[in-house]
């Protein structure tokens, strides 16, 4: 019996040792998730709002499992009703939000990764709403917004007359080299319209930015506009020495006159 228990009492020490197996295991575990854990990290570089650079040689997995090199994030703007909403779902999806109009409540965003020039882009678009109530929502997120795209509806006079306070507010809510487009939507529109295509360009170059005019319900320049502004932003952040400056208007203005879509 007393050699029995001795057994036991030597047997006993080495339970609490047993545990310690457990860190290499772990490790071994964390060296089989490790790609995971990469991904997280990458995840999180491409929320970060000051660069959005993700290093080519560490690619990023998206939510939809498809990798990335850099991320941006882009921020959808203008008045209740422009079509925000139905831009981004056919820029995402493909299809046309039709049906009645739902006001889109607070922000949302989708994400979608490009091939810009051979480089994966994502982008993370964010979907605000337009409504006066929800604009101190809107203004915490101009500040992390790497490009916004301003929408007013051809049809609507009051939506492309706010454009001016629309302005004023990214001047003064979102970064000084933020990048700004203005867009002129529901374009195919053309018996409602009463914002002429001239008067979207002469405001355009009143700021100096980029102007185009869209159709989410035609898909008239919606790939297009993301792929301008995808390709500034990642003209910007690889900042190549043998590069010429990325001219954003100019890249523009030459697809549209490769497409004809100017003809409205």
């Amino acid at each position: 019996m007393s050699r029995k228990k001795a057994a036991r009492g030597k047997a006993s020490p080495r339970s609490p040792r047993s545990p310690k197996a457990s860190p290499s295991s772990s490790s071994s575990g964390s060296g089989g998730g490790g790609s995971s854990g990469r991904s997280g990290r990458g995840l999180a570089a491409a929320a970060a709002p000051s660069s959005g650079l993700v290093y080519p040689s560490r690619p990023s997995i998206s939510h939809s499992g498809e990798f990335y090199d850099m991320a941006f994030k882009v921020m959808l703007v203008g008045d209740s009703g422009v079509g925000k909403t139905c831009l981004l779902v056919r820029f995402k999806d493909g299809a046309f939000l039709a049906g009645s109009f739902i006001s889109t409540v607070g922000i949302d965003f989708r994400n979608k990764v490009m091939s810009i020039d051979t480089t994966k882009v994502k982008l993370q678009i964010w979907d605000t709403a337009g409504q006066e109530r929800f604009r101190s929502v809107t203004h915490a997120y101009y500040r992390d917004a790497h490009a916004l795209l301003l929408l007013y509806d051809v049809t609507n006079k009051s939506s492309f007359d706010n454009i001016r306070a629309w302005l004023t507010e990214i001047h003064e809510y979102a970064q000084q080299d933020v990048v700004v487009m203005l867009l002129g939507n529901k374009a195919d529109s053309t018996h409602e319209r009463e914002v002429k295509r001239e008067e979207g360009e002469k405001l355009a170059k009143e700021f100096g930015v980029p102007f185009m005019e869209t159709s989410a319900k035609s898909g008239l320049n919606v790939e297009l506009a993301f792929t301008a502004v995808a390709k500034e932003l990642k003209h910007r952040t690889m900042k190549e020495p043998e590069e010429s400056k990325f001219q954003l208007q100019e890249y523009v203005d030459k697809e549209m006159r490769t497409v004809g879509c100017c003809s409205s």
